[in-house]
C-alpha cells in the first residue's frame, strides 16, 4: 500500500496505521469525537503525537481513516451476504446482514455515530438510501413485480428500521435483534416485495 508520501509502506509501517485506526475507534466510541485528541490517540498507542503524526498527517485524517476502515468492513460483510443469496432475496439479506454486523460491533457503531454528529462522515445520506433502493428495484424485477413504489422512502424506511434495531440492542443487551431484523423482512416481504 502506497504511503501519502508516495512510497510502499513498510510492514511495520502497515501494522502502526492499523493499530492507530484500531485504538482511533475505541477512542471515539468511549469518548466522542472531540475527546479523540492526538494526545491521547499517542498515549494509548504507546507512542508519541510525532509518531502519530508521522503516519497520518492530522487528526481529521486519522479519524477519516478510522472512519473509512468501519465503513469498508460492513459494505464487504453485507455486500457478500447480499451476492451470495441474489437479486430477489437482496433486501433481505441486506437487513440481516447489517443488523448482525452492527450489532456484534458496537464500537464501529459509536464510530459511525461520531463521525455522523461530528460533521466527520465522508459518507452521505444519498449514498445510503440510494443503495438500499437499488436493492428494492432489483428485488421486484427479479420477482416480476410491476407498479410504482417510492423506493426512495422504503430505502429510508428500511435503514432507519435497521438503525432503530441496532441502537435498541446498544441500550438493552437482552433486546432481541435477530428476531426484530426478522420482523422487518418480514414487513419488507409484504409490503414492497409481495
Amino acid at each position: 500500500m502506497p504511503s501519502a508520501r508516495g512510497r510502499n509502506l513498510t510492514f511495520t509501517e502497515e501494522a502502526r496505521r492499523a493499530q492507530l485506526v484500531d485504538v482511533t475507534i475505541e477512542l471515539v466510541a468511549e469518548r466522542g469525537y472531540a475527546a479523540a485528541s492526538l494526545g491521547r490517540i499517542a498515549e494509548s498507542a504507546g507512542i508519541t503525537k510525532a509518531g502519530v503524526l508521522y503516519h497520518f498527517p492530522s487528526k481529521q485524517a486519522l479519524v477519516e481513516a478510522a472512519h473509512e476502515h468501519v465503513v469498508s468492513a460492513f459494505v464487504a460483510t453485507v455486500g457478500a451476504a447480499v451476492e451470495a443469496v441474489g437479486p430477489a432475496e437482496g433486501p433481505a439479506a441486506y437487513i440481516r446482514s447489517m443488523v448482525g454486523h452492527l450489532r456484534e460491533r458496537p464500537r464501529h457503531v459509536r464510530m459511525l455515530i461520531e463521525a455522523i454528529t461530528s460533521g466527520a462522515s465522508l459518507t452521505d445520506s444519498k449514498q445510503r438510501w440510494s443503495a438500499v433502493a437499488e436493492l428494492v428495484s432489483a428485488a421486484r424485477a427479479a420477482r416480476g413485480l410491476t407498479g410504482e413504489v417510492d423506493v426512495r422512502s422504503a430505502a429510508l424506511l428500511i435503514g432507519g428500521g435497521i438503525d432503530a434495531i441496532v441502537a435498541e440492542s446498544m441500550k438493552d443487551s437482552e433486546y432481541d435483534a435477530v428476531a426484530a431484523a426478522e420482523l422487518l423482512v418480514e414487513v419488507v416481504e409484504c409490503g414492497l416485495l409481495s
